[in-house]
């Protein structure tokens, strides 16, 4: 592996060993909740298939398990798991969704594995909980999920370092509620054309991020910025 460090908040320099990654994606403090995602130099979140499993590389990948070893909790949105075939990972799954609808592949998960986010007037509320169990649904809100509240919530259950995978309109909202605090983003050195989701999409927000690493291999970027306060 030969990646590089172009820009550190840190000051540090030079290459980059699978054993470093943990230490530079360290967050600063917690409850700390991060977005993780990739896309094309044209601004694709994903490829021909919808997944952005068509657009990744190696090395986005290796930034990918170093993140999840060591977050307390993946947070997704419903829709993506259900694109993604999310299925239970070493730590818990917390799915966003105002309907409250358990993907089909999750519904069978082992309890505690899967947690669901969702507002007072969801739909599939009760459903949900009887799926999952009542301990593992998080009413965050009353017609629409309150994020930063199932941030709280999430902290209170010891899972203080959140991992988010999007998809595009769940990474809107973490940016515009302010619950986010970070946004890790790999640039592939790929163009595709075509009509794809950008890594954000929903209402306009404007939001003023500092960089604080970025890192190079073969021209594949990966950089984290953190949301000022």
């Amino acid at each position: 592996m030969s990646l590089r460090i172009l820009i550190d908040a840190g000051g540090r320099t030079g290459e980059v060993a699978e054993a470093d990654l943990e230490d530079l994606y360290r967050p600063p403090h917690l409850p700390w909740l991060r977005v993780n995602m990739v896309s094309t130099l044209d601004g694709a979140a994903n490829g021909e298939s919808g997944k952005s499993g068509s657009i990744n590389n190696e090395v986005d990948k290796l930034v990918f398990h170093a993140l999840r070893a060591q977050c307390d909790a993946v947070l997704v949105g419903a829709g993506t798991a259900r694109t993604e075939n999310y299925r239970e990972a070493a730590v818990p799954l917390v799915l966003v969704s105002h309907q409250g609808q358990v993907p089909e592949q999750l519904a069978g998960a082992t309890p505690g594995k899967v947690l669901m986010a969702t507002c007072a007037s969801s739909p599939g509320l009760d459903a949900a909980r009887e799926v999952l169990g009542a301990d593992h649904v998080i009413v965050a809100g009353d017609s629409q999920v309150d994020l930063v509240a199932v941030k709280a919530a999430l902290a209170e259950r010891g899972l203080g370092n959140v991992l988010s995978e999007g998809g595009p309109s769940l990474l809107r909202d973490l940016l515009g509620s302010g619950a986010a605090d970070e946004l890790t983003l790999t640039w592939v050195p790929r163009v595709i054309g075509g009509v794809h989701p950008r890594i954000v999409m929903g209402e306009s927000l404007d939001l003023d991020l500092a960089p604080a690493l970025l890192l190079e291999q073969d021209g594949t970027l990966l950089g984290r910025w953190l949301v000022r306060r």
